[in-house]
């Protein structure tokens, strides 16, 4: 009966506290990357931002990933003041604090790594494929001496934990949909990296794997 109630009792705690940090989280992380992204512009004189030829399939994979980005921080922003976890279709067998922790902790974890990887790339940070007369240069050194694509690897992290921090069918459809679309986009990444370096991306391609 006592662990029964100490369990009631950190649900009560930590829940609403993760909840109200799934809100938080999604606008500063929105924020953040508008400011970046309108700075770097205002500074560089062109933007970071690439979607791709219309209709192809980067501008497909950059414009799911949005309405997705989008969704979740709605939700994530209503579910501070309203009860939506019925609609969300909440999995409560998986709803308990330990799981809820661990999602947070990896959402953390994975805005760390993202801010880390963006800042080691310096210069050379690219959202989508840059054109061909961009001046970025191929990264082979650091985190990418290990994964070709470390920034993918902390994006998909963060999902997970996102899909522990509201365990729920929604976290999940956005979860198994950001998992797809960034799997599709690296290969997207990889053929147009292939293209630019030639010979020197097929050497750095055969020596680091492209995740782990």
């Amino acid at each position: 009966m006592a662990n029964l109630l100490n369990q009631n009792a950190s649900m009560d705690l930590i829940e609403p506290a993760v909840r109200t940090f799934l809100g938080i989280f999604f606008l500063m992380i929105g924020l953040q990357f508008s400011a970046r992204t309108l700075g770097l512009y205002a500074r560089m004189g062109f933007s970071h931002i690439h979607y791709g030829a219309r209709g192809k399939a980067t501008w497909w994979h950059r414009h799911i990933f949005n309405v997705f980005r989008a969704a979740i921080l709605l939700v994530c922003l209503a579910r501070i003041f309203v009860d939506l976890d019925g609609w969300l279709g909440v999995f409560a067998w998986l709803y308990h604090w330990p799981v809820l922790l661990a999602g947070a902790v990896l959402l953390l974890a994975s805005f760390t790594a993202v801010n880390y990887l963006q800042a080691y790339m310096h210069e050379d940070w690219r959202s989508g494929i840059a054109p061909t007369a961009d001046k970025a240069r191929l990264l082979t050194q650091g985190p990418y001496s290990r994964s070709r694509n470390p920034l993918f690897l902390a994006v998909m992290t963060g999902q997970l934990g996102f899909f522990l921090a509201l365990p729920s069918a929604f976290s999940l459809v956005c979860l198994v949909a950001g998992v797809l679309v960034i799997t599709r986009q690296a290969k997207e990444e990889e053929k147009a990296l292939a293209q630019r370096f030639g010979q020197d991306y097929e050497v750095y391609r055969a020596k680091v794997p492209r995740w782990f």
